[in-house]
């Protein structure tokens, strides 16, 4: 896939005015701000339909096809990468008789394996330049944000097994000395490091899912696809500094950091625990009025707020609550324990309590993504580079190197930079010592948009509410993020 930037004039084929029409909402294209109306008259024969007018060609699924959910790999766009999903899928001999209703010639494109090997699936294209998609492509998104790839990838049991040892763990946590608390998390950090799925610490596997899936929409539109940039005015990829301050100590150890960053021309979000320790209102007013976000972490830090939906409900007003005193808008949970579902009963502008990928914490998982999404009326922002605690107490890492890796890869690829560091742990020498060199490393970079959180969520609220609209000179931006949007457009082959 390249992305190309609508200022540079690059084809005049991006000034094509095809405009997708869809039978039903497609996540993707929502995600990227691809300009598509909708017509639920295209739906035939029980399956939906996005068709490129310009051309005709069109893109064919069922939606929820009647199957189990399972694991499949197919190759890439560049036909070399493995492109791992999750989702129900229809077999051959299912679709077969679909297309042959249709007409035409009909060849595999894609073939979709299990995990032995054995052919489970195929993405079929016909000699008009029509695809048919043996999955619902809303449902592999999905199952990747919220996580809901774990079931399939690990099992129910496994997972069942899993909640309970870590609600067991936290129930017995506050009798355990620090050293042993930190002795049992190393050892289990061993077993975590076994897992292969998401990998660590980058899994590219639903952006490289993504990138096929734009190669597929550019054939059937004979065109490269436009859309709204993922960072405004002009920025190619976003950094954002945030710390979570656990205890008492942590409060106490904000200002070193605080100069450190403000020396530099940056500001960060500080995510404090509401009823956990006293707060002395002033320094979240001192932290606001110097530019600095506050935001809510948890209510009490324990590790059982979301050990049921009951204990989450009775607990959560006090967060909410917390917000509306301290006018934050962002809350992230307490060792990032989430659930997708009653996420989104917080009344929050914004959550960041899921990683992209982390095998190291109590709640193992990530949603796989370098970039916000939405889940219901919640922008999710993940968290995209390992913990200070994880690399540094857990890992026994010496010095920045794995942020920095990270983050250039981040850079390349046009996401979110996203670090949660502690001034709890800050104060050690060599954590700082290795938070300030990577500070130096990227302040002066002009590529990157250096937000506060609360404005990266404001920024993907503007966005998703714009469109792109064909006029005499091309495409252009219509609503809330006009001044400041870019649209880029997508190109590749398959």
């Amino acid at each position: 896939m390249t992305t190309l930037d609508a200022s540079l004039g690059f084809l005049d084929k991006t000034n094509v005015p095809s405009r997708f029409c869809s039978s039903s909402p497609v996540v993707m294209l929502d995600h990227f701000r691809v300009p598509y109306e909708l017509d639920p008259g295209l739906a035939v024969d029980g399956l939906e339909r996005l068709v490129a007018p310009s051309v005709g060609s069109a893109l064919l699924w069922k939606r929820g096809p009647d199957a189990p959910a399972v694991a499949a790999t197919m190759s890439g766009a560049d036909r070399e990468t493995p492109v791992q999903v999750f989702a129900r899928i229809l077999p051959d001999n299912a679709i077969e008789p679909l297309l042959r209703a249709r007409g035409g010639e009909w060849h595999q494109a894609r073939v979709l394996t299990a995990n032995d090997g054995t052919s489970i699936g195929s993405i079929w294209r016909d000699d008009a330049g029509n695809v048919f998609l043996p999955f619902d492509p809303n449902e592999v998104v999905e199952a990747f944000w919220s996580e809901r790839y774990l079931h399939t990838a690990q099992g129910t049991k496994v997972r069942i097994l899993r909640r309970a040892l870590m609600r067991a763990y936290y129930r017995i946590r506050p009798l355990l000395p620090r050293r042993l608390q930190i002795w049992l998390r190393r050892r289990f950090a061993r077993v975590q490091a076994r897992a292969t799925f998401p990998r660590w610490p980058v899994e590219t596997c639903l952006h490289d899912f993504f990138e096929l899936m734009f190669a597929i929409l550019a054939g059937i539109n004979g065109a490269p696809v436009p859309r709204i940039a993922s960072w405004p005015d002009g920025h190619s990829w976003a950094l954002v500094l945030s710390h979570d301050v656990e205890q008492a100590e942590g409060l106490a150890a904000m200002h070193p950091v605080l100069e450190l960053e403000r020396a530099r021309g940056l500001r960060s979000a500080w995510n404090v625990v509401p009823r956990r320790y006293p707060i002395d209102p002033r320094c979240l007013t001192e932290l606001s009025a110097a530019g600095f976000e506050v935001g809510v972490h948890g209510p009490y830090h324990d590790g059982r707020d979301l050990e049921s939906l009951a204990t989450w409900q009775r607990r959560l007003p006090e967060a909410n609550a917390a917000g509306a005193q301290w006018q934050a808008v962002g809350f992230r949970s307490a060792a990032l324990h989430r659930h997708w579902d009653w996420m989104r009963l917080l009344a929050f502008d914004y959550d960041s309590s899921c990683p992209d990928t982390d095998p190291f914490e109590p709640q193992a998982g990530g949603c796989c993504t370098w970039l916000p999404f939405f889940n219901g009326e919640l922008v999710e922002l993940p968290l995209t580079l390992p913990q200070d605690h994880t690399l540094f107490v857990i890992l026994g890492q010496h010095d920045e190197s794995m942020w920095v890796q990270k983050t250039e890869f981040l850079r390349d690829r046009g996401g979110m930079a996203m670090i949660d560091t502690h001034p709890d742990y800050l104060i050690e020498s060599v954590i700082f010592t290795a938070y300030t060199r990577f500070l130096d490393r990227f302040a002066g970079d002009p590529t990157a948009w250096k937000a506060l959180p609360r404005d990266i969520s404001s920024w993907w609220r503007r966005r998703a509410a714009s469109t792109l609209e064909h006029t005499v000179g091309g495409w252009r931006i219509v609503g809330p993020a006009a001044d400041d949007g870019r649209v880029v457009f997508e190109e590749g082959t398959w």
